[in-house]
């Protein structure tokens, strides 16, 4: 899922204070933020996985293993890339913290200030 370079789209839990911090730290870099509530969050399979192409995780890496639902249902389970899928896309509250995309990168804001990670040009290197 690709936007635009000055765009954010932030996928969060609007419960939790640290995941209104990233928004709210995305909102400070860009005037552009579109925020989604988990319950928001893409339904599609084809959306997700772009998300987590471009993430650049597996997609157990992106849950909380301690969530009730986790430890009761999925714990010591193996599944494929489609049933991973089919897991977010109906437990996105399983999510353990928000995803961030601009442009084509995304990642995930273990931290408030992950945000920032998204502005980071890459250095070129200069071979003189």
């Amino acid at each position: 899922m690709k936007t635009h370079p000055r765009e954010i789209l932030i996928y969060y839990n609007p419960e939790s204070s640290s995941d209104r911090k990233t928004v709210a730290f995305a909102k400070s870099i860009s005037r552009h933020v579109r925020a989604y509530a988990y319950s928001q969050a893409p339904s599609s399979p084809t959306s997700w996985q772009q998300i987590l192409k471009a993430v650049g995780l597996h997609p157990k890496e992106l849950l909380n293993k301690a969530h009730p639902y986790y430890q009761a249902h999925i714990r010591g389970r193996d599944f494929d890339e489609e049933c991973w899928v089919k897991i977010i896309m109906r437990n996105p509250d399983l999510l353990k913290a928000p995803i961030a995309i601009r442009g084509s990168r995304a990642i995930q804001c273990c931290a408030p200030t992950d945000i920032f990670k998204l502005t980071d040009a890459p250095a070129e290197v200069s071979l003189e």
